[in-house]
């Protein structure tokens, strides 16, 4: 028996090491994004670079309806798991463990990726399946430290996750087109179901998924790391064969239109809290997708483009998948703008610059149309990512009080 006053070692260990997960409403507002989420992320990232080198091989219609299923699919994972850590999750041995599950779960569906619209799509299924079972049973696990209102509050999305489990599992059994359309419509009917139980939720009420600083981050930084996709794309173009000097001039200004990605999305929405609202919760969150995607696809593109430098004009599939990335890009950062703070507090600012991206996006569609050559498709492609931060840099020019610099990389559209 032990000592009074002792507790037995292996109950502090547990204590300590393998804290049970954490109940609604004890999400911590304060907290630091640490390197095990990092790691996180960057598994994910290479999901998300293996179904933009498939994309790059394969810049079609068809193509991009696979990649924009199959990275639906990711993205919905990677926005459980984070999530999950977000409200439950404690910087201790059972985060590890947990963490570790979901990665050891996505290295096998990373490597089904390439050929999921396949020959290797029953395959991709089978691990999806597993891997959206996983993520039921970890919120099925905090649900039981739950109140019993919570744990009912709680219950749809468990079975939603598992439900979307059970589809994908079940989807390896159709052939190959029914099977990437089954994998599209789930990514649709679940982030329904994920907007409509996050809106019928009362502001402040302790099942509400706050966006927090560390979740914000969490964001940022995975869009950071997507961008490397495209300097990623503009590598391989060039490593595919000695550049020359027209070569490496596309290639140059394909990292400059990657960049152009890069300070679109930090100087107008990065780093800014979304209002504290289901509705604005459910726009910043849902926002990020199309954004991310875009981006990675952006990338895809410029391997082709940097690869056929030379031709008198860019290739069809080329020119639409990277002039679309960037106008989706474009409408993207402005969907997830209307919902910061920012928005109604500098109306004068993000109004016309909202209608400045809209005009702008068109402008970046007209000229996929037109298939310029690479290197002028390019270089106005970068212009027209300008024409906003422009805009910006001219309301800023307006204001009484000097622009100020950051060291957090906030640009001239900054209003925390």
């Amino acid at each position: 028996m032990p000592e009074p006053g002792r507790e037995p070692t292996l109950r502090r260990l547990r204590r300590r090491l393998w804290q049970p997960p954490r109940p609604h409403g004890e999400q911590p507002r304060e907290r630091v994004v640490g390197p095990l989420e990092l790691f996180y992320d960057l598994v994910v990232v290479v999901l998300v670079a293996q179904a933009a080198h498939h994309l790059a091989g394969q810049l079609s219609w068809r193509g991009t309806g696979e990649y924009a299923a199959v990275f639906g699919l990711v993205w919905i994972a990677w926005l459980n798991g984070s999530a999950h850590h977000e409200l439950h999750g404690h910087e201790d041995a059972r985060a590890r463990v947990t963490f570790l599950l979901q990665v050891l779960v996505l290295v096998p569906l990373g490597a089904f990726i390439p050929q999921a619209g396949g020959a290797r799509g029953a395959s991709f299924a089978v691990a999806a399946g597993v891997l959206f079972a996983v993520l039921a049973l970890l919120w099925v696990l905090a649900s039981r430290g739950d109140e019993p209102g919570m744990r009912r509050a709680s219950r749809p999305y468990i079975v939603g996750t598992a439900f979307c489990a059970a589809v994908l599992g079940a989807s390896a059994l159709l052939p190959a087109g029914a099977r990437v359309w089954t994998w599209g419509v789930l990514d649709l009917l679940y982030l329904t179901g994920l907007a409509a139980l996050v809106l019928r939720q009362t502001p402040g009420a302790r099942t509400t998924l706050t966006v927090t600083d560390a979740f914000i981050e969490r964001f940022g930084l995975l869009i950071i790391i997507v961008l490397g996709e495209t300097v990623t794309g503009v590598v391989t173009g060039l490593a595919a064969e000695p550049p020359d000097a027209l070569t490496l001039a596309v290639a140059l200004v394909a990292v400059v239109t990657g960049f152009g990605a890069w300070w679109t999305y930090f100087d107008f929405v990065g780093h800014r809290a979304p209002r504290p609202a289901p509705p604005a919760t459910v726009q910043w969150m849902l926002a990020h997708l199309p954004l991310t995607a875009a981006v990675a696809a952006m990338g895809a593109a410029m391997v082709d483009l940097v690869e056929h430098a030379h031709a008198s004009r860019t290739g069809a599939g080329t020119a639409w998948v990277l002039c679309t990335g960037a106008a989706v890009v474009l409408l993207s950062t402005m969907l997830v703008a209307g919902s910061l703070t920012v928005w109604r507090s500098k109306r004068d600012l993000y109004r016309p610059l909202s209608r400045t991206c809209a005009a702008t996006a068109l402008a970046c569609l007209a000229l996929a149309a037109v298939r310029p050559a690479p290197l002028v498709l390019g270089v106005v492609l970068v212009l027209l990512l300008g024409i906003p931060w422009g805009v910006a840099v001219a309301y800023l020019l307006r204001q009484p009080e000097p622009a100020v610099d950051r060291p957090d990389g906030g640009g001239p559209g900054t209003g925390r």
